[in-house]
């Protein structure tokens, strides 16, 4: 339950403040840590927003959140002391990723705006220098704990101290890969959907019709149709099309672009406003319609493929390099991963048309080229490969040595992070407030507390 609790709060610790005026704001300084301030509104806040999202909240979760708020602190004074770097692009980049998550949850930038009363930019600026200290942490931390290794033996002792009773039981878990391609549409079917782009971007600056209509009649982008086309951009933001954002930020507000092409399609974006590197476009999708012909092509070329992969010419990760045209897949070796970022995945997890064609096969087997649509409507043809299966079994070292190994090599490394703090917990001035001194979980800094008043 602490590991859990702690991995949570974690990271509220860090975003609690930006939504500070809807909670508790009375402030005092409540610890001290070195030059490392952590306030009363703080602790107060993190435990407010653990109950707004619904989490179980245990009794010492008071004391529980200041611990971690002392260990994060004297972390990030171990890395300024080490000099570890910590660059602006890294910060922006856990900054981004976090505004993303948000705007997910409340549904729009504009929702997120009005729920925390503030601007993107003000967000990010309160959102800065906490997670400028949550990557030093995380720095210092792999710094201390790079050498802890894992044995076989130790790995036994950790499973076998787990209560038989405790043991999670696994549902049949897959491991896949794919290989995908995207057949190539005529030219007639690309100068069609160009056609239909350059009539919508007349109608719109004519305006007999304005974009968000055209765009829900039109476009091809489920993600985006439902919304008039629109679309929160940042520039240094890694997962958008770089034609399709180098062609964003190249119009100016109000612009429309002509046609043009990205892996998805043809587009047509128009730019509703920009704010540095923020910015909201509306854009209309056409994918050229693909034929039997085309599609014919492709199957040929992965069933000479899967001949390679079958006969031995060819591994796996190759093939995947040299034919799949799913970006996604080739940073994995071509294996599909869950939303966690696992590669075992569980039945429920798989569409419906994965599900069929893994029942006909066997690990270590290929199946067939088989037609395919993506989750963009987009049709190309997969090769499925079944890289291993599970049965439903409760955990064991056999059949789930890596998963208890991990485990294994994370509470090692919590140990040696715990007995780190207890060695250099009395280097930096502490300062407690009386209200946490009655926690357990603050024994180690307690003692250092009282140790600095004494010599004071």
């Amino acid at each position: 339950m602490k590991k859990k609790f702690i991995g949570f709060i974690a990271g509220l610790l860090i975003i609690s403040s930006a939504f500070a005026q809807q909670k508790i704001v009375a402030d005092k300084i409540v610890a001290v840590l070195g030059d490392k301030v952590i306030l009363k509104s703080d602790i107060d806040n993190t435990i407010a927003d653990m109950q707004r999202q619904g989490q179980t909240v245990p009794d010492n979760a008071r004391c529980l959140t200041i611990e971690q708020a002392m260990g994060v602190k004297a972390l990030v004074l171990q890395a300024e002391r080490d000099s570890l770097p910590v660059t602006d692009e890294e910060v922006d980049a856990e900054i981004d990723n976090q505004i993303r998550y948000f705007i997910s949850v409340y549904g729009s930038k504009d929702e997120l705006e009005r729920i925390s009363g503030k601007t993107m930019y003000q967000l990010k600026e309160d959102f800065r220098d906490g997670f400028r200290e949550r990557k030093m942490a995380a720095a210092e931390r792999n710094k201390i704990v790079e050498d802890v290794r894992i044995t076989p033996n130790e790995v036994e002792q950790f499973f076998n101290k787990i209560p038989k009773d405790s043991l999670p039981f696994f549902e049949t878990q897959v491991q896949i890969g794919q290989i995908i391609i995207y057949p190539v549409a005529s030219k007639d079917a690309s100068d069609y959907c160009i056609d239909i782009l350059k009539d919508c971007k007349a109608q719109i600056e004519s305006g007999k019709k304005d974009f968000r209509s055209l765009a829900a009649i039109y476009s091809d982008d489920p993600g985006s149709k439902d919304n008039g086309g629109e679309y929160d951009l940042n520039r240094n933001e890694k997962q958008w099309d770089p034609v399709f954002l180098a062609k964003a930020f190249s119009l100016k507000e109000g612009q429309i672009s002509n046609p043009f092409k990205t892996r998805f399609g043809y587009h047509i974006i128009q730019l509703e406003s920009r704010t540095g590197d923020d910015a909201v476009v509306r854009h209309i999708l056409k994918v050229p319609p693909i034929t039997q012909t085309e599609i014919a092509i492709a199957t040929a070329k992965l069933d000479s493929v899967r001949t390679a992969l079958v006969t031995g010419k060819l591994q796996f990760g190759e093939a995947v390099s040299k034919y799949s045209d799913d970006e996604n897949s080739k940073f994995t070796g071509g294996r599909k991963q869950g939303q966690d970022g696992t590669t075992f995945l569980t039945i429920d997890q798989l569409d419906k048309a994965t599900v069929l064609v893994l029942k006909d096969l066997t690990p270590g087997q290929y199946s067939a080229p088989v037609t395919y649509t993506d989750e963009r409507g987009k049709k190309g043809v997969r090769l499925v490969y079944l890289i291993s299966q599970s049965s439903p079994h409760r955990e064991n070292l056999k059949d789930d040595y890596n998963k208890i190994s991990q485990q294994a090599l994370e509470e090692k490394k919590s140990i040696a992070l715990d007995n780190w703090l207890i060695a250099h917990v009395g280097q930096n001035y502490i300062y407690l407030d009386d209200e946490f001194k009655a926690c357990g979980e603050l024994k180690k800094w307690i003692s250092a507390s009282n140790s600095h008043t004494a010599t004071n």
